[in-house]
């Protein structure tokens, strides 16, 4: 695989052609009698034909065959971990952790084989919640192409590098990078080696970029730094090849002769994009108190509710901390939200022992959570001067206003939930006194 390139912007219209085949992409139309060099021209639409203009996603794609070319989808039991079945375990308000999750060792299983389902609340038929699920990989997709019907996935390595072959062109993905393959969109995963890491898919709408507010013009995740492929066609026969989709949560195949991926231009605004997380523009205080979390919100897929997330992709970069007569880790806190945390690399401020990169924890709604005995105490009675934290750590949450369920395999066959989490707070000490300063 060659190295990819990219076009770069958020929600831009974008227009590619690959330089094998100049002048394919029409101009001034998208439907011409004929296309140039006998491609078919077809439309993907992530929105409604009606939606608003600010809110209306398509993109034009120009290829050798049309999708529809394949034979009838079958049920498929390939990832026999990935469900929407929120009721198959007991509800459990309890704080949840995961030691990492384990990567396939005695057989080979690709990314669609490896995906697992840890939580979720909601109905893709309704459009309406996320799943969250973690993929367990070791090999790399063959002869297959994947998309989701029920949502967008938005995809965080941990554990090696994935090199993913879309429609749209090739992207290549790191620990510490994201990729967004939003609804409809076929990909492909070639993988080098024992591969993890983390998926939020939200059924409802398209992530966006936070609006700033005070904040002004620039900061956060800018822009100009999500990239997206550029067009690059394959025009193979391969008899045999698999499409798998998702869709009311399980999976079906459908098999067809050529690959899905001989797009030779397409032009839109509806695009897979990669970003990567180094790039983040901190925002923080710099005179007291410690800030909500979501002033490190990346990206956004919002409800019909303003102000609330269906999810928020959320980041716990390095940076710099300088408050002054400030408790400065995150605070105890009891959220009408629910957590849901893992980590890419390094160790977390909060809970620098058992969590750790490749697992997870999950705080439901209203379920209280903070920094364990060994935080508070350091951070108590640290001194407050200007320090660099989280440096070489790269932790994340997906922040959801639906109240998430865990899976049976999250709860029970992964074998990676932690019973004695909620140990770390026991040993609180009460430290009420009849004296103001203690």
């Amino acid at each position: 695989m060659s190295d990819p390139k990219y076009l770069s912007g958020f929600g831009s219209e974008f227009a590619s052609e690959d330089p094998r085949r100049p002048g394919s992409l029409p101009e001034g139309q998208n439907s011409p009698q004929r296309c140039a060099y006998g491609l078919y021209a077809e439309q993907l639409s992530g929105s409604a034909f009606t939606a608003p203009r600010n809110e209306n996603k398509r993109s034009w794609l120009y290829r050798i065959r049309p999708s529809v070319v394949h034979k009838p989808f079958k049920r498929s039991a390939i990832a026999k971990y990935l469900t929407h079945k929120w009721d198959e375990a007991e509800p459990d308000p309890n704080q949840s952790r995961w030691s990492p999750f384990s990567i396939p060792t005695s057989e080979k299983v690709d990314f669609v084989g490896g995906l697992h389902t840890v939580c979720g609340a909601g109905d893709p038929r309704a459009r309406n919640g996320i799943a969250i699920h973690v993929y367990l990989c070791n090999t790399s997709m063959d002869k297959s192409a994947f998309y989701s019907s029920d949502g967008d996935l938005l995809i965080v390595p941990q554990q090696g590098v994935l090199k993913i072959k879309t429609e749209f062109g090739k992207m290549e993905v790191a620990p510490n990078e994201i990729a967004v393959i939003q609804l409809g969109m076929r990909f492909a995963v070639a993988v080098d080696g024992p591969t993890r890491g983390y998926i939020l898919e939200v059924f409802d709408g398209h992530f966006k970029l936070p609006d700033l507010g005070p904040i002004g013009a620039n900061g956060l995740a800018n822009p100009r730094d999500f990239l997206t492929p550029v067009a690059c066609y394959h025009d193979e026969e391969i008899p045999g090849f698999k499409i798998i989709s998702k869709y009311h949560g399980a999976l079906f195949e459908a098999e067809q002769n050529h690959s899905p991926f001989d797009v030779v231009a397409w032009h839109g605004n509806y695009v897979p994009y990669k970003y990567d997380l180094s790039k983040f523009m901190v925002i923080n205080s710099v005179s007291f108190d410690h800030c909500d979390p979501s002033i490190f919100t990346v990206l956004t897929c919002q409800s019909n509710k303003p102000g609330v997330a269906i999810a928020d992709f959320v980041i716990f970069p390095p940076r710099w901390s300088v408050q002054e007569n400030t408790f400065r880790p995150p605070y105890y806190h009891r959220n009408c939200m629910s957590e849901f945390m893992g980590l890419i690399l390094g160790s977390y401020e909060a809970k620098e022992g058992g969590f750790l990169p490749g697992g997870a924890s999950l705080h439901s709604m209203m379920t209280p959570h903070g920094p364990d005995t060994q935080c508070f105490k350091a951070a108590s009675t640290a001194k407050l001067e200007p320090q660099k934290v989280a440096v070489g750590t790269q932790a994340f949450m997906f922040e959801s206003s639906l109240s998430m369920a865990i899976t049976k395999w999250g709860a029970e066959t992964c074998q990676k939930l932690d019973a004695k989490y909620y140990e770390c707070w026991q040993d609180l000490p009460k430290l009420f006194s009849d004296k103001i300063n203690v």
